[in-house]
């Protein structure tokens, strides 16, 4: 998924101003996470390319996301996509820090697909670097402005891979928070889990909603969990 552009089936996101591009692991958190009944107000964090807000917007009419992106030019990218969309008046682009924006309102669900790696070797491109390592967004700073934007009913999804999961599960339940569901991606059927999204909230959880999602069959193709879960977007599905 490394083209200037990837087009679904209803909205086209252009990707070239943007260091992280279309990736399969946050097709699967745009169109797996829940989003309750009374949802209204999503805030994307991270947003890059655009792709997890109009993910959610299409699926969802009555939801309105605002979308916050550090990178001034992925920020640019990611307004376009939403203007030539076709949910423009339902999601709303904004260039900042999270960290230190001054938001007017508080949300009923947070989506984020953060930096990844805490101690990782870092590359020569410094774009990349920012959205792959925590230099730009720690964990402790994400909890702490998960813990001023959500509403305290609210709840918030969240995408890492198996080790830095634990780590945020740790620091979760360090801090009072829960974890009510939990989606363990699998790259192959017989093979072990390789990416995590997690609902957090504020609140402790008494149990936790497990479920595994395969990508590819054993033999090659997508396993027929993971065509249904795509099919409303994926052009070939």
């Amino acid at each position: 998924m490394s083209n200037h552009y990837f087009q679904f089936k209803q909205f086209t996101i252009h990707q070239d101003k943007c260091a992280m591009k279309v990736s399969t692991d946050a097709c699967i958190q745009g169109v797996w996470t829940p989003i309750a009944d009374d949802v209204v107000d999503v805030l994307d964090i991270g947003t890059g390319t655009g792709l997890l807000s109009l993910m959610l917007a299409q699926r969802n009419s009555s939801i309105h996301i605002d979308a916050i992106e550090l990178d001034a030019e992925a920020a640019i990218q990611a307004k376009e996509n939403a203007s030539a969309s076709p949910w423009a008046d339902r999601v709303q682009m904004m260039q900042g820090d999270v960290t230190t924006h001054q938001f007017t309102k508080q949300y009923d669900m947070v989506i984020c697909n953060p930096p990844f790696f805490n101690n990782s070797l870092l590359g020569d491109d410094v774009q990349r670097n920012s959205v792959r390592h925590t230099i730009s967004l720690s964990y402790d700073a994400l909890l702490a402005v998960l813990q001023n934007v959500l509403k305290p009913t609210g709840y918030a999804a969240i995408l890492l891979p198996t080790a830095e999961h634990d780590i945020w599960a740790q620091l979760l339940n360090k801090n009072g928070w829960g974890i009510s569901q939990l989606l363990q991606v699998h790259p192959k059927e017989t093979g072990g889990y390789n990416r995590v999204v997690s609902l957090c909230s504020k609140h402790p959880s008494t149990a936790t909603e497990v479920t595994q999602l395969p990508i590819y069959k054993q033999g090659g193709g997508y396993t027929d969990a993971f065509t249904q879960l795509l099919q409303p977007f994926y052009l070939k599905l």
